[in-house]
């Protein structure tokens, strides 16, 4: 692979089921040793996504490239040097940890000395190894999710695909999970990874935001801050739902969404829109109704933009 060549690259990439477009015209690209998040609610396409990049699915239309191997053309040729951790499962539960990982190890043809070698290196990069000799089946989720990076990382790709690989797994867990992510990072892997949760995207580099097959926002996660269409205040009192009620339809309130026991507004202008709300909350008795403004996460960011944007239309930036 060239120099300052992507590690992943998707041009024009498109995927069809029938009538359903999964995947409509989608530009993106990695560089080497880059955490590339995709984001987007359900039904956007990460999943199809990754299946064509992985070469596990054809493209209608489109290239995607991978380590320099065009993918569309020759998804054989791409598999030895990537790993794959796809949403369901590709463990076997009635075998042990260990069998697992000694069974993945076969499928890339390893020689046994060196099966044996990386499968205790994995053991412990995961701390699994006083969980050697369980079976699957008896595994806890995040231990589970956990093995199931080992069976990618068994043939040492230089690629890593993960789609979604904390979804159901406890706080803990996927803390645990995305220190291990740290360290694939400082060995030098490359990883595109999916996420339903947005404290993640913000751990990565870059984060593609996709609505309907499309990629409509990309950016490292302040640059997509950026893209907040006003200021982000932040209500704290009682019933942020009755609040909301009272501001949601002022002039100048272009989103208003309750997040926990706050409520976020976005305003078009703080300096003049402020006073105004705090008078609305006033009359409305909410007298103990604070408002001020906050850095937006990427969750404010992308609420605002999938409601304000038509369906999967690209940001003019």
């Amino acid at each position: 692979m060239k120099e300052n060549t992507p590690a992943i690259e998707a041009k024009g990439l498109i995927k069809k089921f029938g009538e359903v477009t999964a995947v409509d015209g989608l530009t993106l690209s990695v560089a080497p040793g880059e955490i590339f998040g995709l984001v987007g609610p359900d039904g956007a396409g990460k999943t199809t996504t990754m299946r064509l990049l992985t070469g596990v699915i054809q493209a209608t239309a489109g290239s995607a490239t991978v380590l320099g191997v065009e993918v569309t053309r020759d998804p054989e040729a791409i598999r030895p040097r990537i790993g794959y951790v796809p949403q369901s499962s590709s463990l076997y539960a009635d075998l042990s940890v260990v069998e697992n990982l000694q069974f993945h190890a076969d499928l890339f043809s390893i020689p046994r000395a060196e099966r044996n070698r990386k499968t205790a290196e994995l053991l412990t990069f995961s701390r699994l190894e006083p969980f050697a000799r369980r079976l699957v089946k008896n595994l806890s989720g995040g231990m589970r999710q956990k093995l199931a990076l080992c069976t990618a990382l068994i043939h040492r790709p230089e690629v890593l695909f993960l789609d979604e690989p904390t979804i159901g797994v406890d706080p803990v867990s996927r803390r645990d999970f995305w220190l291990l992510i740290y360290q694939l990072l400082q060995q030098g892997l490359t990883l595109l990874v999916s996420t339903p949760y947005l404290d993640e995207a913000e751990r990565c580099h870059r984060v593609g935001l996709m609505d309907h097959g499309r990629l409509i926002a990309c950016d490292n996660p302040a640059g997509l801050r950026r893209l907040l269409p006003g200021t982000l205040l932040e209500l704290r009192g009682p019933a942020p739902e009755a609040a909301a009620v009272v501001v949601g339809r002022l002039p100048g309130v272009r989103e208003a969404q309750v997040f926990g026991e706050t409520l976020h507004l976005v305003v078009a202008d703080a300096d003049r829109d402020l006073p105004r709300l705090q008078a609305a909350f006033q009359a409305a008795g909410f007298p103990e109704a604070h408002l001020r403004p906050i850095i937006p996460s990427l969750e404010d960011v992308f609420v605002t933009l999938l409601r304000e944007q038509p369906r999967g239309t690209p940001l003019q930036r």
